[in-house]
């Protein structure tokens, strides 16, 4: 098999995966963009490995490691769009404005807050 079958797969679902973290709002489809990029760098991975027939595998090795990377990045970050739809009600990251930083005056848009004689603000 040549080499190109798998780069140009490889570039497709790399493609497909950045259009859908740049443009979609739903985090959901955002985590799937982000597992398709991952997916591609293992299609390449393996494609090298076999290419250059390395006698230790250091590709398909690699490409595990990264398979076990993606499975716990996905379960945190299932996690956290779960928690943020119980709290929100929606998981559209446009909207969710309250992740920004507290520490700015609503009234002006900027500095820090001013702290009672407790220290809360």
């Amino acid at each position: 098999m040549p080499l190109w079958w798998p780069l140009v797969l490889a570039s497709l679902l790399f493609a497909i995966g950045v259009y859908a973290v740049l443009v979609r709002r739903n985090a959901v489809l955002v985590l799937m963009g982000v597992e398709l990029m991952l997916n591609a760098v293992n299609i390449n991975l393996v494609a090298f490995d076999a290419w250059f027939r390395d006698v230790l595998h250091g590709g398909q090795t690699l490409a595990l490691f990264v398979i076990v990377i993606a499975a716990a990045e996905v379960g945190l970050a299932l996690a956290i769009v779960l928690r943020v739809f119980r709290t929100h009600g929606h998981i559209e990251v446009d909207r969710l404005r309250e992740l920004a930083d507290r520490d700015l005056d609503p009234s002006t848009g900027s500095g820090r807050r001013e702290l009672d004689r407790r220290g809360v603000r």
